[in-house]
Order: structure tokens, then sequence, then C-alpha cells
């Protein structure tokens, strides 16, 4: 904080150094129209995959152990906010793979492509111990190669291919990648590379990748990729898929051992129609010729539109109703309710034309494009649901060149489903469709083996990349720190400012029968109609689900619905109001030189960007949750390299809390144990009052100091509180009449901010446990968010601590906290050699205020295995996540609610008003 100074450890202890607690108070398939429909199923090839962990029946893709597999750990997805397809993180892999696929189409050119990631830090000595302890080992990880980057996603339009051969050449990826070391000779030799290729281009391209770059392509089966590609995305990605309908998305989470079978519908030139049974198992049931290439032929000549993105275009401005014959048209405007039709409702596709006495140059080109969408629309959808029907499917996934995130074709396909199923089936949309053929090239070498991956090893992150003006993304994604700063700075030198894709109306529609106007109207027509924006996929096999959810599958860690327009409109309001603060204390941080001053700017900016595209469209980035988001902001930060942006604060606050921590400890030991008990609880909410994710709390660091503001945070302690449940625990604690006192074996304390937080109140809480007979696990951040303990600090703030306190400094030795620290204290005959339970610390796996239990360190996934007590503190771990979550053993949740708007939602308390929730075993 600002106003702390070197000595406040003076000026709040009072005279006699003694601290009063008395006074403290209280996500483009190509065409198979021309191919046979298949009498029997068609094996794909063997999909390869590897991963950090043992499987989890029934939620991974089959393995092949015989060859080098692509290592999972640190995955995530990691690309550009701007771009709607992801880049995929693979941190671990050797430099022994092939970097590139490509899926060559009529119209475009989609490139998958590694790179590789730096190092892993070594484990040291006390992690070491850490696993020992809690029985973590390395056995089940793979004897052979592995992977380690990410997979990015790269689109080009096939008629500029030289774009795409020029950006190959510029990152060496037919030679391994900028950072491969097999090509850095004088003269790499690219004679006998081969690249794996699919779609018509990879034939038709074949000499010109040779002569251009030196490379042989070798090309896969079309729909042995595309389905390869769907099997994988649906499997391993949450919220991969979607509904939309009358234009809203809604994302569903798919069970993956319930995926199959399904209906891919593939929307090229034609139409295929693949009943997937199973991984590499599928079959061609049935087809259509009138697809896309029937929209974009006919379109061109009854509009003269030199392009299929103009054809569409022009139906965002169409009215069908000028052309088509209306049910309503035939029966004096009234509906046909007998067989359930409306008045809106199309009879006749260009009906109209029949009985007027016009010419083609007498209708609207506009009304002409959106009378063919929605006929063609209309009809794969009817024919999807019918072959659906023929096989019992109640899922059918659509993609292909012709969807190509169009929002009203989407609608149409949709409606479509819907009313001849009568609600029973229903059309959804994936959102990285238009690279499924290219990511099952990508997974078809034999090096390769992506079919282990499971949902919860996914993360999914937007940073900024490429440029992004007026909507449009120029180029492929910026790598390179300084090169996106001068693009941003040459942006603003431009005057103009970052905007949003063009806000699209709200849906109409008259009935039954159809729409009344196209669901997805504006001034201009983006590729990415959809407004979906995909991110980088990071793979992530070291994370696992929380062992003590109590229904993984129902789990939702968000208490907040960012979905809700007030609610995102509030939380868009409070993170651009604390972004002065945020930005001052980064380049603070930095040491304020011209150079942080430079990226703080540009984080501004780049959040900035984010922020406006959400309000823009709140579904672009997926379902996005308040967890999400302020990670969105943490990740932010940390491309722009402020990797700790209140480090030097931590440590001031740190350095106040510990001067006071052997005289609250004494004076806690000097009551009895009920009152102990309270008075602990009641430390570890007003300490929680240090927040600086909080606006009202940042306004009072600068009022006061900090055992100052924790004094008064103190005097507020008056029960009852917001939500009271300390009698129960106390019951479970300390036994009543009757009823024994529970001995819990091992408590997780998932910790929150440094300074008092931790140290006066977490730490004198793990110490009762400890002195209980208890093993105490901290819980603690990988990386910092805001003013966030790391796991990587809470070992040397224990050992300060340890060093005026014989339980803490017994249970730490035994937790191997102390093997790196260099604490100087005086044996004395007193001090309590007996202690044996450990005092342990782990990450938790991620790097943002709040936790997502579906995806914590293997770690903090090793050490729940055998506890019976958790703790969550703090808003971010019990209020906006978790709040509602439900556990196998007893939970705890401690927060001071330090937001107005959510204490009156929550709790319809106040701010400032406190939590603890106790919740016994489910």
């Amino acid at each position: 904080m600002d106003n702390l100074t070197e000595d406040h450890q003076e000026r709040n202890i009072g005279i006699d150094g003694h601290i009063n607690i008395g006074n403290l108070g209280g996500e483009t398939n190509h065409n198979f129209d021309t191919e046979k429909a298949a009498s029997t199923p068609v094996l794909a090839r063997e999909e390869l995959g590897e991963k950090d962990m043992s499987p989890v029946a029934g939620n991974s893709m089959h393995r092949s152990s015989s060859r080098p597999q692509l290592d999972l750990s640190g995955a995530a997805i990691q690309g550009n906010f701007e771009e709607k397809d992801p880049t995929i993180l693979l941190p671990n892999q050797s430099d022994d793979i092939s970097h590139l696929a490509l899926d060559i189409g009529g119209s475009l050119i989609k490139l998958v492509y590694f790179s590789r990631h730096e190092n892993q830090p070594v484990n040291d000595r006390r992690r070491k111990i850490i696993k020992a302890r809690l029985g973590i080992t390395n056995s089940n990880r793979m004897s052979y190669p592995i992977l380690g980057g990410r997979l990015h996603f790269v689109k080009f339009e096939t008629a500029k291919i030289n774009e795409c051969l020029d950006f190959i050449y510029s990152k060496q990826l037919h030679r391994g990648g900028m950072d491969s070391r097999h090509w850095q000779s004088e003269s790499p030799n690219t004679e006998n590379t081969i690249i794996k290729a699919t779609g018509g281009g990879a034939y038709k391209f074949a000499d010109l990748f040779k002569e251009r770059l030196g490379i042989s392509i070798e090309k896969e089966d079309e729909m042995n990729c595309l389905v390869a590609g769907a099997n994988f995305l649906l499997k391993a990605i949450r919220h991969e898929a979607f509904t939309h309908k009358e234009g809203q998305k809604e994302f569903v989470q798919i069970d993956s051992n319930d995926l199959f079978p399904y209906l891919l519908v593939n929307i090229g030139s034609g139409v295929s129609m693949i009943k997937v049974d199973g991984d590499g198992i599928y079959q061609r049931v049935s087809g259509t010729n009138v697809g896309g290439g029937t929209y974009w032929g006919l379109g061109k000549l009854l509009t003269k539109c030199k392009s299929f993105d103009e054809l569409l275009e022009l139906s965002q401005r169409g009215d069908n109703r000028t052309i088509d014959m209306l049910v309503g048209d035939i029966y004096g405007g009234m509906d046909y309710s007998k067989i359930g039709l409306s008045a809106s409702t199309i009879a006749s596709s260009f009906g109209k034309a029949i009985s007027e006495n016009k010419e083609l140059e007498d209708y609207r080109p506009e009304d002409i494009s959106l009378s063919l969408l929605r006929m063609i629309s209309y009809n794969i959808g009817q024919i999807s649901y019918l072959n659906a029907l023929r096989f019992g499917l109640k899922r059918i996934f659509f993609g292909g060149f012709f969807i190509r995130g169009h929002a009203y074709t989407m609608d149409t396909i949709s409606f479509a489903v819907q009313f001849w199923s009568k609600g029973q089936a229903q059309a959804m949309f994936l959102r990285h469709e238009g690279f499924l053929g290219a990511l099952g090239a990508f997974m078809s070498y034999e090096k390769h083996g992506l079919d282990d991956l499971m949902v919860h090893q996914l993360v999914e992150r937007f940073p900024m990349g490429a440029p992004y003006i007026g909507g449009n993304v120029h180029g492929p994604p910026l790598g390179d720190l300084n090169e996106k700063i001068s693009w941003m700075e040459k942006f603003v030198q431009k005057g103009t400012e970052i905007t949003a894709p063009v806000p699209m109306t709200p849906p109409g529609t008259t009935g039954l029968g159809g729409f009344e106007v196209p669901s997805s109207k504006g001034d201009t027509l983006r590729p990415d109609a959809s407004k979906l924006n995909v991110g980088v996929l990071h793979l992530v096999p070291s994370l696992e689900v929380f062992p003590l959810l109590a229904d993984p599958k129902t789990y939702e860690p968000n208490t907040i619905d960012l979905s809700d327009p007030g609610e995102l409109e509030y939380w868009f309001t409070v993170l651009s109001d604390h972004m002065p603060d945020l930005v001052d204390k980064a380049v603070a941080s930095e040491g304020g030189t011209e150079d942080a001053k430079r990226r703080g700017d540009a984080f501004a900016r780049a959040f900035s960007a984010h922020l406006a595209r959400l309000m823009e469209e709140p579904a672009a980035y997926g379902k996005l949750g308040l967890a999400n988001l302020l990670e969105l902001r943490e990740e932010c930060l940390r491309e722009f390299h402020f990797l700790d942006v209140y480090r030097s604060i931590k440590q001031r606050e740190n350095e106040a809390s510990l001067a006071v921590l052997p005289d609250l400890l004494m004076e806690i030991d000097s009551m009895d144990e009920e009152t102990r008990l309270l008075t602990l609880i009641e430390g570890v909410l007003a300490a929680n009052i240090f927040d600086w994710g909080s606006r009202a709390c940042v306004d009072l660091y600068h009022k006061g100091t900090i055992i100052e503001i924790y004094r008064m945070s103190r005097n507020k302690m008056q029960r009852p509180w917001g939500v009271d449940d300390f009698d129960v625990f106390k019951e479970r604690m300390l036994g009543s009449a009757g009823k024994k006192p529970h001995q819990y074996k091992r408590a997780l304390l998932f910790v929150d901010n440094s300074g008092a937080d931790v140290v006066l109140g977490m730490l004198p809480l793990a110490r009762e446990l400890l002195r209980r007979g208890t093993e105490v696990v901290l819980v603690a951040n990988s990386l910092p968010a805001l003013n966030d303990v790391t796991a990587m600090e809470l070992p040397d703030i224990v050992a300060e601590a340890a060093k005026h306190c014989d339980v803490l400094r017994g249970a730490a030795e035994a937790g191997g906290l102390l093997v790196d620290a260099m604490i100087n204290i005086q044996d004395s005959p007193t001090r309590e050699r007996s202690i044996s339970v450990p005092l342990m610390v782990v990450e938790n796996g991620c790097g943002s205020p709040c936790i997502d239990l579906r995806q914590v360190s293997s770690e903090l996934a090793a050490a729940a295995k055998d506890a019976d007590l958790i703790i969550l503190e703090g808003m971010g771990r019990s209020l906006h996540t978790n709040y509602n979550a439900k556990f196998k053993c007893d939970a705890l949740k401690l927060a001071m609610v330090k937001n107005q708007r959510l204490a009156a939602k929550l709790i319809n308390g106040n701010i400032y008003d406190c939590v603890c929730r106790f919740e016994p075993a489910s």
C-alpha cells in the first residue's frame, strides 16, 4: 500500500510491543458431394495419445503406446482474442516431431503448426519432499519422446497461397520451426521433409510446395481428418459445442462417455452426412447436392456477386417475403393452424416469382440472396434431421464452409431441425469447426497423439496478438512483444480507437413458420458473423479434477452469471475503474522505467479491447464466468511481461504482519478453548479485508496503516454475521454434550491475500489445527494474481513465522518447508520436539483470484485424497466461485464481503458483512 512505511511495525504494535486483540474487535470443412456413401463403416487410422497421468475410465481416447507421443503436460489455448481459432500450447514437447499440417480448400487454407514452449522449472528440494510425502510419482510418465509447445491455428485465402508459403518460410515451419536445432546449419536440407495435408489443394498445389519450400505433401483422407478433428474437439474441449436459435447462443457441455453416436453434417459445395460411432469409426450415410456451391452458384448468376461473402452480406439486408410464397399468401393472411403452419411459413421458395410479371432486374439482389439462403439452409436442416431420425440420433453437429460462422445460417438450420423433430433433436455447431480437417491432419502424424487428452486438461486463454482494426484481423498472430506494442502505438498515432465488431440487432420472429427478418443484421458482415472468438488452447495434463467434489458433472464454479447483461455491465465498470490503479502498480513494480510505462499503456489498451469485445458480444469467448474474466486480466498482464504487479506491496505487508504475529499468538494462547476458536475465525474474517481487488478496500488503504485497518476490521466483528454457521463448526471441532470433538486427519486451507490475511488470519488457524493433530496443507496460487500469496512465497512466510513459534517450526520441518530456508532461532528446553503432523504447501494450478476446481494441480489432487476438511477463504475462492460447491468432506467457507452488489445478491446483506458457512460432508 502506498502509505506503508518501514516503521509501521513500531508505531502499530503499541508501547509495550503487545497487540491487544480486545481493542481489535472484530472455438471449413470441404464438400464430399462427389463421394459415394460407404456400405460399411470406415475405420480411420489409429489415433495416438499420451498424457501425464493415469487415464480416467471412459473419459479419454484410445492410446497407442508403441511410438513417441504428444506430451500434454502444461497444455492450454493461447491465441489472439481477435482470431476466431486458437493456438494450442504443448509445453513439454521434444524436437522429434513434424511441425505443420494443412487443410487446403477451394477458398481457405487452414494451417496448424507447432511451436515450442520455454523449459519448465526443475523441482526444488522442498517440492520433492512434498511429492514424496503425498505419494506423487512419475511412474506413469511415458518412456518415449514427448511434445511440448503450442498448436497454432492460422487461416489464409487460397487465392493468396503465396502469403501462406511466405508465412511457413518466415517461421521455418518446414524445417521444424524457428527454435529447432536441426535447420540452422548453413545448407539445411528439406529434401525428405513430408508435410501432412488434406483438402483438394493438397493435390493441386503439391508441386508448388515442392518448388517453393522443397517439401513433399502427404495427402490425408479428408473424411478421416474431419472425423478425427471433430472427435478430439468434442471430447477434449469444454463448451466446444453450442446451439444457435433466434440469434441466441447456448453452450453445451457434452459428456464424453455419452458422445457417440452422432451425425456430423459437413456443408461444403455439397453436403455429406456422416454417422460417427466412435473414435475412428464412421460411415457416410447420406448427402445432398444442394449445398454451399448451390447457394454461391445460383447467387452469382442471379445477383452478379463477386464473392461468397458479398452474397452473404446481401442477405443481411434482404426481405425474403418479396419473393417467397408464404402460407399467408395462400390463405389470405391467415395461419393454417389445422396442420400447425403459421402465416409466415414459407410455402414455396421463390414462389411469388410465378405470379408476378417481373424480370430478374426488378428484384432486389438482397431479397434474392436471403431467399436462396433460407431455401438451402432449411433443406439441409430437414434432410439432416431425417437422417438422424433414421438412425435414432439425437445430436447433429453442423460445419463446413457454407456456415462459416454466419449467425442467420445457423438460425435457419436450427429452426428446421427444431420444427421437423418437434423439439426432439437439436442442431449444434462447433467453435473450432473451421479447423477440423487441419487438426485431423496434424493428428495423423505417427509421432503425435492428442487422443488421450481429457477436458479438464485444457485451458482456453485469449491473449492479444494480431492487429485488430475496424473488426478485421490483418495477417497472422503477432508473437513478439515489441511487435504487439509497435502495432498499438501506430494504432494510437492514427487516432483510431480499438473498436469492437458491429453489433447485431436482436432477433425477430413471426410464429412457427420462419423469421420475419434475419436474426443477425448489421451494417457489415464479418467472416465471423457468429461473433465467436477462439483463444489459444493450452494442453495441461498435470491438471486434474479436484477429487473431493461431490459431483464433478454438475459442479459450476462461478456464482456470478456474466450472461446476465446487468452483471456483465457491472463488472465491466468495476474492472475499468480499477485499470488506472492497476497500471500504476504494474509500472511501479518494474521500476517505473519508460519501457514499463510503454508496456503498461499497451496492457491497458489490450485489456480494454477485451472488455469492449465482451460488452459487444458476451458469448464471444465461449461460456465465460467471472473466474475466466479475472484470469483474462491476469493473463493480459503476463503477456506484457508484468509478472507480479504487487510484489513489493506484498513484501511490505508480510513484514508488517509478521512483526506483530508473535504477540497475537501469545494472546490467543491465553484464551480458553471456545474463546480461542471464535477469535481465530474472527481473525480470518477481519484479515480478509486486505484485498487490492476491491475498490472499497483500496480506498481504505489510503486512510490507514495495515494494523489500523486490521483493528478497525476486528471491531466490526459483530455476530450474527451475514452467514453465521460458527456454532455448528464449533460443535464439530470442540464437541458438545453427548458428542465428542471431531478429529480431522488432514485439512486443506485455500489461502487468499498476502500480508495480514495469511499471516494474522490463516496461519493462526492452521496452527490451531496442527496443535489438535491435524495435518495442514496450505493451498496457494501457482502464479501471482493481485496481492494473492503464491505457493512460491508461502514457505518463506512460514519460515519467518516459525522463528517465534515452536508449533509452526516443528510442523514446517515435518512438511519440508524449512529445507531451503535460513532461520536462526535458539533451541530452548521448552521447544516442542514432539510435533509430528506436517504443515505443507501446494500449488492450486491457477493464477487467478478465483479457482475452478475442475482444473487443479496434481499436487493439490494428491493432497486432497486424505483430506477430510476444506477451508476456502476469501471472496474469489469462496464467494465469486465455489459458494454453491458441494464436497465429499466437511467444508468451511470464510470471507468478508467487500462488494455491495455481491453482498445484496448473495447474502441479502451489506458491504463488510461476513460469511462463515459450514457444510458437513455430502
